[in-house]
């Protein structure tokens, strides 16, 4: 894993220093090494560059940039079956001078062109130039793992990892997209393809983007969507069938995340997925899996010592460390370095903390996301089921006339409840579902935590909805069910925007590779045809997923009520960080964007 920047420069403005200061703003992504490559084409100037963490081959061979054969690469990611694909390519005749995964990268785009893509297994972020067809390819991997942003304005596109990449070279423009400030205010993340930024968008999952050197025209085509398995006939097999080639893939794939040069371990917490992963890997493996484990001294919502426990009965080489409310609250000033844009996902901050004890003794950390998302885990999804039929069984007459009502009386003149934290927003959100109870409202409903009516009164000026997957109508009617559709819009959404920029930047933070063993492509095109009720069971998330564990870790040990690593957040908004929202929120800072109303923000406050 890397970090990746540069640029292609119609303007002829950029110098080699402009990309090596480009390069040079991500350190903590690559304190390896740092390459350039500059050319001078007819119409353009380009520029990549690299900054390497090393994992695979770590000798200076497999340095980048790489060239072969009129091809220039950049690459930040894994290809983990990069093995199989450099035989089949020695087969066919190439040659290669390296053992990188880099190397292969650019022997099958020459052999194959864009359906070598195909054939990769992994992350990846990947920026292409092609000399013979005078193109610029940048793919990002197929969940989005790996990030790429790009800005193109004033004939100047600009690429990178992160976006102070992009406000490295003095071509980038900094100013700022309020409807992407109203997407993070609903969301708690900036929706893709969008940034906070105007002009700078985020390549979306699953998608390659062709700009023509030629023409100075971009294009963006998708080559993988997660609803090309949603839309296809549920697998008819019993449950114990599914059980057992679920586990089969889940292995395979795990395997692959182990595919490394330096020491690999895993983060624990103790839930399902992360045991899942962790007893998998154990079970194959003849030495001890190192494991990784944070908890709080602060707060009992804490699950480190039944990772602990975990652990002892897999007889993995544990680490934990319980942290100190001192240790978090001294990462959030650090926050918005490593995250370039708004975020509002507190588990940053446990997640930094973990990275940086396991850094101490790998390179790279396997990360159990996308349990949730692929097996049904979300309390959600148990809310939508238990409730979301009750709402829809309501009368429309009734549903409308108690919603008219409530746009009679104002949430502000109800006693006692008018003072309660968010009872406003969720007054507005409650009158949304009676209008509309369908299960996309109710997924919008409570995934989002300003409604639109608290947004247009927020801003000092009108915003407008950003185009998101949050309102994808992809999944065919004819394989519908409630449950499907929500997994496949968090999987593009709330996976790709929070949970994976998340660990992306925590990890990177402090040059430590995140891997997602859950993420392989075959484990959602199988898991995407399983019957609903297989993940979601009688009331239970995760059935299938469990039958998996409990074969490793008894049940007793797992059935628990899930809690995680509690952050404080009102507490320390109230106390520790009280004079940071005065700083951030106070009249003298509104008055400097003119983004939100001053009476709206002092009232919410």
């Amino acid at each position: 894993m890397c970090g990746i920047a540069g640029f292609i420069d119609f303007t002829n403005k950029s110098s080699l220093a402009d990309v090596k200061a480009m390069a040079a703003a991500l350190p903590h992504r690559g304190p390896d090494g740092q390459g350039e490559y500059f050319h001078v084409a007819d119409n353009c100037q380009i520029g990549f560059g690299h900054r390497r963490l090393s994992i695979i081959d770590l000798s200076n061979a497999a340095n980048q940039p790489m060239h072969y054969d009129g091809l220039h690469l950049i690459f930040n990611g894994e290809i983990y079956n990069y093995n199989e694909i450099r035989d089949e390519l020695i087969a066919l005749g190439h040659e290669f001078k390296t053992h990188s995964d880099t190397e292969v990268i650019l022997h099958g785009w020459r052999q194959w062109g864009a359906k070598t893509i195909e054939k990769w297994r992994g992350m990846f972020a990947i920026v292409l130039f092609d000399e013979n067809n005078n193109k610029l390819i940048c793919i990002r991997d197929r969940a989005g793992v790996k990030p790429f942003n790009y800005f193109f304005k004033n004939n100047t596109f600009l690429f990178g990892s992160e976006f102070k990449a992009l406000m490295a070279h003095p071509a980038f423009e900094r100013n700022i997209n309020k409807d992407a400030v109203a997407s993070f205010l609903q969301y708690g993340y900036v929706s893709s393809p969008h940034c906070i930024f105007q002009d700078t968008y985020k390549l979306p999952a699953g998608h390659f983007l062709e700009l023509d050197l030629s023409t100075q025209q971009i294009s963006i085509q998708q080559y993988w969507n997660v609803y090309d398995y949603y839309n296809k006939p549920k697998l008819k097999i019993d449950i114990q069938e599914a059980v057992n080639e679920t586990e089969r893939i889940l292995q395979e794939s795990f395997q692959y995340r182990m595919v490394a040069d330096v020491p690999v371990g895993v983060f624990l917490s103790g839930g399902y997925d992360s045991s899942c992963v962790t007893s998998l890997l154990q079970a194959n493996s003849t030495e001890k899996i190192k494991t990784f484990t944070i908890g709080s001294t602060d707060n009992k919502l804490d699950e480190a010592p039944f990772a602990k426990q975990i652990a002892a009965h897999l007889g993995t080489d544990h680490t934990e460390h319980y942290c100190t409310a001192k240790e978090a609250l001294d990462i959030i000033p650090d926050l918005p370095y490593y995250f370039d844009e708004p975020f509002a996902d507190s588990s940053a901050i446990p997640t930094i903390l973990v990275s940086r004890m396991a850094r101490q003794k790998v390179t790279v950390a396997l990360s159990a996301d996308a349990g949730d998302e692929i097996f049904a885990g979300y309390n959600r999804y148990d809310y939508i089921s238990r409730y979301g039929n009750k709402i829809k069984a309501i009368p429309k007459p009734f549903r409308k006339l108690a919603a008219a009502s409530m746009e009679m009386v104002s949430s502000t003149s109800i006693p006692v409840l008018k003072n309660k934290p968010n009872f406003h927003s969720r007054y507005d959100k409650l009158k949304n579902l009676l209008r509309d109870p369908s299960t996309a409202s109710l997924l919008k409903n409570l995934n989002q935590v300003f409604s639109d009516k608290d947004i247009n009164r927020l801003f000092n000026k009108e915003v407008s909805a950003i185009t998101t997957l949050h309102t994808s109508a992809e999944l065919k009617e004819e394989y519908y069910d409630d449950l499907s559709f929500m997994m496949a819009v968090d999987y593009q959404t709330y996976m790709l925007d929070d949970i994976l920029q998340k660990v992306d930047r925590a990890t990177m933070s402090c040059s430590l590779e995140g891997r997602e063993p859950f993420l392989d492509q075959h484990i959602i095109e199988w898991a995407a045809q399983l019957p609903s009720d297989y993940k979601y069971r009688d009331g239970q998330k995760k059935y299938i997923l469990r039958q998996i564990v409990h074969k490793y870790v008894p049940k007793e040990i797992m059935e628990r009520p899930k809690m995680g690593f509690g952050i404080p957040v009102e507490s320390w908004l109230a106390n520790e960080l009280k004079d940071l929202v005065q700083e951030y929120l106070g009249a003298s800072s509104l008055k400097q964007h003119q983004l939100f109303n001053e009476e709206e923000v002092k009232k919410t406050l």
